[in-house]
């Protein structure tokens, strides 16, 4: 994962604004170590910090066009840039870089080129011709991307805003889906699927096509030239990316610069349920995994770090994203610079607690429409940024664009958590891989219950922070949070002791309004305490807060299956037993 920065229409065009530019584009290095670029022309500056995944030798940025009248910089990766290059038969490639397809496509189509890109992606493009530029973004935003404004007229863009808060005056989040144009001068979404309309859709559940549009989803997620895992936590999601990459693999010579093995990754605190569960399908898949531990003082240690990083303080971000950032350092050390990781699932799919109590198949559809809309704000900021911090890059093949589309466009019906019919949380996604005759994985673990990434990795985690926090936050100062904060009030102490982190990184007023409001309290989703009030009584963002609901469904299972110690986690209980026990990770 690369790192960017435009500077466009400066006032001062001098030697002093170049060196400033270069200065605030190594504040993005660490998303991409490999190498420096910049381009100037007259007021205008597009910088790059690179990641080399795809063809390290000759892919440096910023990339031109045949006569460099075109030059774009671009954090990401576009998977379908060979179908490209064969539409672009006139043009004359400089390097095999799957990006340089973007400033060839825009000269043979103009601005409306983006939505013929298949990949995540942010980039900026001037066209020297006549002083134009666009930005763009992916659909989803898997690649971060800031817009700022200078005193001076300029206009800015980089892929975290520690490039760009100490020189704008504003700075926003650049919307998902979204192109920038200076010709029209305004933001107009380019990507606009029927779900998107929050239309309610009414096609079939297939099973057969799902599962072949999320094994297309995480092949070609395997274009790269250097070494890369998947991130294996050992829960449905991550299994299932981990068990296609494997079996293609193994049928193919597709990546094997680092041996025969699919590699995976996990961290946890020592005996956490995500170290177990992991090293058990990797067990089965056969995979060469990697099992990483840290302690609770070392993710303490790290926080400051984290929230620098990930460039906000929201409660469960920040939990999630110390295990991976830590994690992360560990794999980069390994010489691996790509990684698969699962997120994106449970909001397509409804997988969180609170999708039990959807009333009907209109209201759950709605709700997984908005949450998808903001995955940038929570588990694509997090996965990207926790990784980038140490040059490493994460793919989520759950957030492809045509897989997106196949699974959104589902009658939201089978979506619905139907107990009686043994259909519990995902069970679409379940079911498509449920094959006996060649199983993907095992039953068990097919239908294994969810854990909250925060909560995988060890509960004394979540636990350690609140008594870290309660250390470093008086009484008194939450007390006065609202006098201090008046802006997205923190309402713990936890919450209290990341935003105090946060404003030290980022003091204005503009960097704080990139972080989603409302009060840092578990399932604060309207819709959540809509379909049941009862959400109200929960403290805490942690799956655990959930557990009230899990131990009733267990003691029912319990009354069928008087063997059962209630003890013990749900595998191996029947699949229409079984029960998600998280709560929404994100607050929309």
């Amino acid at each position: 994962m690369c790192g960017i920065l435009a500077v466009l229409g400066c006032r001062e065009n001098s030697h002093s604004k170049r060196s400033r530019i270069i200065e605030l584009s190594r504040r993005l290095r660490h998303r991409g170590p490999d190498w420096s670029g910049l381009h100037c022309y007259q007021d205008c500056y597009l910088a790059h910090q690179r990641l080399a995944i795809v063809d390290p030798t000759s892919g440096d940025q910023p990339l031109y066009n045949e006569d460099k009248t075109i030059a774009v910089t671009v954090n990401g990766e576009i998977y379908n840039h060979e179908e490209l290059r064969g539409k672009l038969k006139s043009h004359q490639f400089r390097t095999g870089s799957d990006c340089e397809v973007i400033a060839h496509l825009y000269e043979e189509y103009g601005e409306e080129f983006v939505d013929m890109l298949d990949g995540m992606f942010s980039f900026v493009l001037l066209d020297t011709r006549d002083k134009s530029f666009i930005a763009a973004r992916d659909a989803i935003g898997i690649t971060p991307l800031y817009m700022g404004w200078g005193l001076d007229g300029s206009i800015w863009f980089a892929s975290e805003m520690k490039a760009l808060s100490d020189d704008c005056e504003r700075f926003t989040t650049f919307l998902p889906g979204h192109i920038y144009s200076s010709k029209h001068g305004e933001l107009r979404r380019w990507y606009n699927p029927p779900w998107y309309s929050e239309h309610i859709p009414s096609t079939p559940y297939n099973p057969l096509i799902l599962r072949e549009a999320f094994e297309k989803a995480v092949v070609k997620r395997l274009m790269t030239d250097v070494p890369f895992g998947v991130l294996l936590s050992g829960g449905l999601d991550s299994s299932l990316v981990a068990a296609v990459a494997s079996r293609h693999l193994a049928e193919t010579k597709v990546g094997r610069q680092w041996g025969s093995q699919l590699h995976t990754f996990c961290v946890g605190l020592e005996g956490s349920p995500d170290l177990k569960a992991a090293r058990e399908v990797a067990d089965y898949l056969g995979t060469f995994h990697h099992e990483f531990h840290f302690t609770v003082q070392e993710g303490i240690d790290a926080i400051e770090e984290v929230i620098y990083h990930i460039e906000t303080y929201d409660v469960t971000t920040v939990r999630a994203s110390t295990p991976m950032f830590l994690m992360s350092r560990k794999i980069k050390s390994l010489g691996v610079k790509m990684v698969l990781s699962g997120e994106g699932s449970d909001e397509i799919f409804g997988g969180y607690l609170y999708f039990h109590k959807a009333p009907n198949k209109e209201e759950l559809h709605l709700e997984t429409c908005r949450k998808i809309k903001a995955l940038h704000l929570y588990d694509c900021l997090r996965a990207n940024k926790s990784t980038s911090a140490w040059g490493l890059e994460a793919r989520v093949p759950f957030l492809d664009k045509n897989f997106l589309n196949i699974a959104m466009d589902m009658d939201p019906e089978w979506k619905m958590v139907k107990r009686d019919l043994g259909r519990i949380e995902k069970w679409v996604l379940r079911n498509a891989f449920d094959d006996d005759q060649n199983p993907y994985l095992p039953k068990h673990i097919l239908y294994r219950q969810k854990e909250q990434f925060s909560d995988g990795v060890g509960y004394s985690w979540i636990d350690g922070l609140k008594d870290h926090a309660n250390q470093q936050v008086s009484d008194s100062m939450l007390m006065n949070a609202s006098f201090i904060y008046p802006e997205n009030t923190p309402m713990t102490k936890e919450a209290y002791y990341y935003r105090t982190i946060f404003e030290r990184f980022f003091p204005k007023n503009a960097a704080r309004s990139t972080v989603p409001g409302g009060p840092s309290v578990a399932c604060s989703t309207a819709k959540a305490l809509e379909w049941d009030a009862a959400w109200l009584k929960n403290p805490d963002p942690s799956g655990r807060a959930a557990l009230g609901v899990h131990d009733a469904a267990y003691k029912e299972s319990a009354v069928e299956h008087p063997q059962a110690d209630s003890a013990t986690s749900t595998i191996g209980l029947p699949q229409k037993l079984q029960v998600v026990t998280e709560a929404t990770a994100t607050a929309v």
